[in-house]
């Protein structure tokens, strides 16, 4: 009988200590919500997994007392973290999707066309990911014809360069998701129904731009364009599966313990030969997700801008269908 009572004591320390694991689905056919957005509303976050699933370590983030979970198409839920359950649906909802038309696949002659990528290793002029940013670049059509999205063309930074010298390239696992917006005035608007295209890059990687085939999602741009962002989900195992570890780092200062983000890996090299703000930059977690240009508004000290590399030179190969 003490044992028994031992075997339980120490089964609730564990989940104390350790946490709990929370799986989100959808409430009309079972399956897993993949990647939902889980933010701590303080300015912190992480994304559940391919299976839905969240682990929550309640001891490393004992100040955060709810947590707000959103995924495209679904209605945000609100949790509070002292009494959570094992699982939780989340209702689908039409939302202003209903507005959006998807193009059906079309068939007929197009012409290939590619808007090259730039890219380079200098490890000083190049972005730093963070699970907490997001950062986009606005494609318009061909000679204003029908045009698909079939390959983004992404600069990656893996062999990185300091003052001529390569840097010893580290070994990392990160998965990336790709997502499309449309085109508000100049700035991303409204998420496009396009599901979720994520992609795992390594050190592995032998080119400084990583080709993402993107032709079955059959994305068509629309008259006033499209942006595309980039986000990390964070590392994977070795089977290229996200796992949840650490992604802040703790410092004591006179106001407390301060979390800062840790930056993942592969570096997004940015440029100085593109004219004007083209790319958009947006914090997940933070100032209610409003994206804005990367310029000094975004960030006064940055030095990158100083030096004028303030743009990603995402490529991007089209299909384009004659009238």
């Amino acid at each position: 009988m003490i044992k028994k009572i031992l075997y339980l004591i120490v089964l609730i320390s564990s989940s104390q200590i350790f946490g709990q694991t929370v799986k989100f689905y959808d409430s009309e056919t079972g399956e897993p919500v993949s990647f939902a957005t889980v933010s701590f509303g303080n300015g912190l976050g992480t994304y559940a997994n391919a299976e839905g699933k969240f682990h929550f370590p309640k001891n490393l983030y004992a100040d955060v007392d709810t947590l707000y979970i959103s995924a495209m198409g679904y209605a945000d839920i609100k949790l509070l973290t002292d009494n959570l359950l094992p699982q939780y649906a989340m209702f689908p909802t039409a939302d202003e999707l209903d507005e959006i038309t998807i193009i059906a696949p079309r068939t007929g002659r197009f012409k290939r066309h590619e808007a090259k990528a730039i890219s380079h290793n200098q490890y000083h002029n190049s972005w730093m990911q963070t699970v907490e940013s997001e950062i986009a670049v606005l494609f318009r059509r061909i000679d204003n014809k029908p045009t698909q999205l079939t390959t983004v063309l992404l600069p990656i930074n893996v062999k990185e360069e300091v003052a001529g010298r390569n840097i010893p390239v580290r070994q990392f696992s990160t998965m990336m998701r790709l997502k499309l917006y449309e085109n508000n005035n100049g700035l991303p608007g409204r998420e496009l129904p396009y599901g979720n295209i994520v992609f795992v890059v390594t050190e592995k990687e032998k080119s400084n731009t990583y080709e993402l085939v993107v032709t079955d999602r059959n994305i068509f741009i629309p008259e006033n364009g499209i942006f595309i962002s980039v986000q990390v989900l964070g590392p994977t195992d070795r089977q290229g599966n996200l796992i949840q570890t650490k992604i802040y780092n703790e410092y004591e200062t006179r106001r407390g313990i301060e979390r800062i983000p840790i930056s993942f890996r592969p570096l997004l090299p940015l440029t100085n030969q593109i004219a004007g703000e083209k790319t958009f930059v947006r914090r997940i977690f933070f100032n209610d997700q409003q994206w804005q240009p990367f310029n000094f508004d975004y960030n006064p000290n940055s030095e990158l801008l100083r030096k004028g590399y303030k743009n990603y030179g995402m490529g991007a190969k089209f299909h384009v269908y004659d009238n």
